[in-house]
């Protein structure tokens, strides 16, 4: 079934319709009384996006982006996985007490064990990347977090096959600065923050953020009668400095990450109640540094240049069995721990032609870079049916060369042609405790072709196509046969349409896109089974392998109004469409045709804010998710939910509160599935077991500024 097909435009309209008319109609309904009382003159604010080769304002951007301020998110989010529902065809999975593992346009990993994870979407905080560790991406005293869909073979390479999360911590200000916040609510969560910032002699600035966040986790232990045995202790230190004279500026961040949770999140019931004898944890301490440099080096040449530091230890593990000693009859009994050190190096230095200053008299704009990856990883897994602790290393190396060239066309110079390429050598090497050697090495290329057309000051259509890549890698277990021990790199080509406009005397702001991606050698993440001796229960294998073919297609649109000066609407809405091309899986499973893991077919976030009183704000959101797979490996899906949020924000000079509420409904959401035999008392037939996200939370949030 194509995205242009009648049956897929019905069956996905309509599901839309019949969920969103009902909330969103209500929601909208109150801003219509103001209709008529619109200030003369109101205005959407620029947003500027730094993840590009030139920053530049999200509506002049021939790229489908999102960009998410946390301070105006309504209700108060801590981490990563609170807002990204918020941007059109993003999902999560969790695979920890965080979600971690980040899919967009249904492209992307869900979880990792022992084997090398190369990552689909990238994460960068402050120019660290922190690819596949997203637990560090708590989001106290953070700007903006931006979302580019779509390959991003050009910009960063192997880790930006599907996009890029690009989190932007606040800056320096010119006046010394503080801000107190706290927080409290369902679930003994408690949090409290401090800022501080300020100029440093007549060039510098820096600002140092602490936060500190725990509650008790949504599961009860009923064996250990405790409820905490799920909960998080998160804490984020920052520290930034910037010196900026002229057109030198450069700028220093140094932050550390401490998480310390638990992991007690999968019930035989399929419920929040666990019997784990030996609760799991999910615990990451990250440290890092990251050194910003860019200067006029003449009249026509500019530099950018980057350098990176990040150092992490993780720690995860859980209670294999669910239960504790005695409940399976036979004895069945198991934990599985996974612990890492993770060290990572990046460089990234371009050059670029100064505006008007490009080859052939100014015409051609230009960047030409160089990039440097090191990442090394040490394992040590702890498992009961290893006879003696697994311990392995790996290494990665990447080494890349880019550029771009760009030039205006036609005569009101209204027509831009953008031509971009990236060259990258890959190379790897593993070895283990079992003996086991890899050493795999790929020269992968990336590139895009753009052509956008500026139809007057407020409005922009581009179409592009792009090629991303994803490098090849292998899968450690001993057990799997010699052919499924390595898998090939992906590519993917990317053809998108778009348009971004402004209009109403910029009171609306839109944003479109239409894309399909053709997909080869897809990596994708299954599973096997095997019997664990001495026991009717079965261990489960995750690996990676390549299917034959697919495309991913569909369609983003965002969408924000001014609708007066009290109310302003804002919704956004994802389409997707999804399909494995001659794929026959190891277990002779035909999935030709069949709908990719963890990508819905919609998703939708939509809401009002409203300007009760001069202090006084209300906002209202929907969001919601059609059903999705959890995995190729067997057929069980997700439900389809919609969500309500709500916020009552009283501002009184330097202070303010907020009362704010997610999941109002209390509806549950799966983040999570699995087949396969976990459960004694039906003699470990396979079944779906299902991980839940978080249930209604309501808090209270006061922050002090002066």
């Amino acid at each position: 079934m194509t995205l242009s097909s009648p049956r897929f435009l019905r069956d996905q309209w309509s599901q839309l319709a019949i969920r969103l008319c009902a909330h969103v109609l209500l929601m909208v309904s109150p801003a219509v009384v103001f209709a008529e009382d619109q200030a003369s003159e109101i205005w959407l604010e620029e947003v500027v996006v730094t993840a590009e080769f030139r920053p530049g304002a999200v509506q002049q951007l021939p790229a489908s982006i999102s960009v998410i301020a946390p301070d105006d998110a309504g209700t108060t989010v801590q981490h990563l996985e609170e807002v990204l529902n918020r941007a059109p065809n993003v999902n999560l999975s969790s695979g920890g007490a965080r979600a971690k593992y980040i899919q967009m346009r249904g492209i992307g990993e869900r979880g990792q064990f022992a084997d090398p994870l190369n990552s689909s979407v990238g994460l960068v905080i402050d120019g660290v990347d922190l690819s596949g560790v997203g637990a560090a991406a708590t989001l106290f005293d953070v700007a903006q977090v931006e979302v580019l869909r779509g390959p991003q073979g050009t910009l960063y390479g192997a880790n930006a096959l599907a996009g890029l999360i690009n989190v932007v911590t606040k800056q320096p200000t010119p006046d010394h600065t503080a801000q107190i916040r706290l927080d409290v609510g369902d679930y003994s969560s408690f949090g409290v923050g401090g800022v501080l910032a300020g100029p440093v002699g007549m060039h510098g600035g820096y600002r140092v953020s602490l936060q500190q966040y725990q509650d008790d986790g949504f599961m009860k232990n009923r064996y250990l009668n405790k409820e905490t045995t799920n909960g998080r202790d998160e804490a984020s230190y920052r520290a930034k400095y910037v010196w900026q004279k002229d057109a030198l500026k450069w700028d220093v961040t140094v932050g550390y990450t401490d998480i310390d949770n638990g992991f007690d999140a999968l019930s035989l019931d399929n419920n929040r109640t666990t019997y784990s004898d030996q609760p799991g944890q999910d615990k990451q301490e990250t440290a890092y540094i990251a050194v910003n440099l860019s200067a006029d080096l003449s009249e026509r040449i500019a530099f950018a240049g980057s350098v990176s530091h990040a150092d992490s230890e993780i720690d995860y593990g859980y209670d294999e069995d669910w239960t504790f000693d005695g409940f399976d009859p036979i004895g069945y009994s198991s934990t599985d721990r996974y612990r890492r050190e993770r060290e990572t190096q990046t460089l990234d230095f371009r050059w670029l032609s100064r505006p008007g200053e490009g080859f052939v008299d100014g015409i051609w704009d230009w960047v030409v870079g160089v990039y440097g990856f090191r990442q090394d990883v040490d394992l040590r897994r702890d498992y009961t049916y290893l006879s003696s602790p697994f311990d392995s290393r790996f290494s990665i190396d990447r080494l890349a060369v880019y550029g771009e060239l760009s030039r205006s066309l036609g005569a009101s110079q209204s027509w831009q042609l953008t031509f971009g390429a990236r060259l990258e050598q890959f190379e790897s090497d593993y070895q283990d405790s079992a003996q086991v050697q890899f050493s795999p090495k790929d020269n992968l290329f990336g590139g895009r072709v753009l052509l956008e057309k500026h139809l007057d000051d407020n409005s922009l259509a581009y179409i592009g196509v792009t090629q991303g890549y994803k490098s090849g890698g292998f899968n450690t277990d001993g057990s799997l046969d010699t052919d499924l021990r390595e898998f090939d790199p992906e590519t993917l080509w990317n053809i998108e349409l778009g348009y971004k406009a402004r209009f109403m005397d910029e009171r609306v702001e839109l944003r479109g896109a239409l894309f399909r991606m053709q997909r080869r050698d897809i990596q994708i993440s299954t599973s096997t089974v095997r019997p664990i001796p001495g026991s009717e229960a079965v261990q489960f294998i995750s690996y990676t392998g390549n299917a034959a073919d697919g495309f991913n297609q569909g369609l983003e649109l965002e969408f924000t109004f001014d609708l007066s000066d009290r109310a302003t609407m804002f919704a956004n809405l994802g389409l997707l469409d999804t399909q494995y091309s001659d794929y026959v899986d190891n277990s002779g499973r035909d999935l030709d045709g069949r709908e990719q893991a963890h990508a819905p077919s919609y998703q939708f976030f939509a809401g009002l804010s409203y300007q009760l009183q001069q202090r006084w704000q209300l906002r209202l959101e929907l969001e919601g998710k059609d059903a999705f797979y959890f995995s190729s490996s067997h057929a069980e899906q997700s439900s389809a939910y919609e969500l309500i949020n709500a916020s009552l924000t009283y501002q009184h000079d330097a202070w303010s509160a907020r009362l704010w509420g997610r999941n109002l409904t209390d509806e549950d959401v799966f983040v999570r599935g699995f087949f396969f035999g976990n459960d004694p008392r039906d003699f470990y037939t396979d079944r779906v077991f299902t991980q839940l996200g978080e249930p209604r939370q309501i808090g209270l949030t006061l922050q002090v500024d002066w």
